[in-house]
């Protein structure tokens, strides 16, 4: 391509760029990977014939998702390799950079919901729900009709709903013992904060009943330990293990990890026992993620 063409596509590409950066983040949920996607579309887009291109903007769309489906399927297929690229901040109360932007236009609360969705129905959701991409073109991203597309998004509306719903009956059943927080307000705000508070304090006494209260029935509890991941179902089975959780939160830090709620845990000769992160909906913990790998704890940059 001579240069003159390719400056003025990379012109035109900088013009779509705040747009597509906009669409990769909230289908990924991290300004990172969504401005790897966009590269990635750029470099697929000089590589291409710009007259065999009629809607650039539509193709763009087009080609970012694809590459952010990928991404996320990808990470779906190996979901214990993501702890070394996480990253764990101390929790001062702030609102990272990057949730505080998602949370303008989709809220805090969505964003744990999102985490539930398969690819294709985050996908689907996104595109079609927060930018009004058709269906039609939606299917072509997924490989499927758009009849099949408009399905994939309806089944993601139905689950985005019903833990917000479930959340308002919960948030009036906790009111009475916690912070008056009106509402869900998600991956880390002040319910989530009331929360594994609650959590925590129950677990430094061996509160069996106060942890039960604060766990999910259906609870999923990951711990990711050198001979492999070990995963318990259930509030009742997971809060019998509170002296576990005693020994693992007696000097937790609390942290933000990848802006959900979280705690590292040192023992007394400052050296890390724990990381765990939880995911919290309607005023209860839906699942907690616990990495006790020392190996692989060396490996992350975690606050003192």
């Amino acid at each position: 391509m001579p240069d003159d063409d390719l400056a003025g596509l990379a012109r035109a590409f900088e013009a779509q760029r705040p747009r597509l950066e906009l669409v990769a983040q909230r289908v990924l949920g991290s300004r990172a990977d969504a401005e790897d996607a966009v590269q990635e579309a750029w470099l697929r887009l000089s590589r291409s014939d710009p007259a065999e291109i009629e809607n650039l903007a539509g193709w763009l769309t087009t080609v970012v998702g694809r590459i952010s489906l990928d991404a996320l399927r990808a990470r779906s297929a190996r979901p214990g390799a993501s702890y070394d690229d996480l990253v764990v901040v101390p929790d001062d109360g702030a609102v990272p950079e990057d949730e505080a932007e998602l949370a303008d236009s989709v809220g805090l609360a969505l964003l744990v919901v999102l985490e539930t969705l398969t690819p294709s129905e985050r996908l689907a959701f996104v595109l079609h729900d927060l930018f009004a991409v058709p269906f039609e073109e939606i299917g072509r991203i997924l490989g499927r009709s758009a009849d099949a597309a408009k399905m994939t998004a309806s089944r993601a509306r139905r689950k985005v709903r019903q833990p917000t719903e479930r959340g308002d009956a919960d948030a009036g059943a906790a009111a009475d013992g916690a912070t008056a927080t009106a509402g869900v307000t998600g991956a880390s705000g002040p319910a989530s904060r009331v929360v594994v508070d609650a959590f925590l304090a129950a677990a430094r006494e061996g509160d069996f009943a106060g942890l039960v209260a604060v766990l999910h029935p259906e609870v999923v509890l990951n711990v990711d330990t050198p001979e492999g991941v070990v995963v318990t179902l259930g509030s009742t089975e997971i809060a019998t293990r509170a002296s576990m959780f005693a020994a693992m939160v007696g000097s937790a830090r609390r942290v933000l990890v990848d802006g959900l709620p979280g705690v590292v845990s040192r023992a007394a000769d400052g050296s890390v026992i724990s990381l765990m992160v939880f995911t919290v909906e309607g005023w209860r913990i839906t699942r907690l993620s616990a990495l006790a790998d020392p190996a692989r704890l060396a490996r992350l940059s975690l606050p003192a």
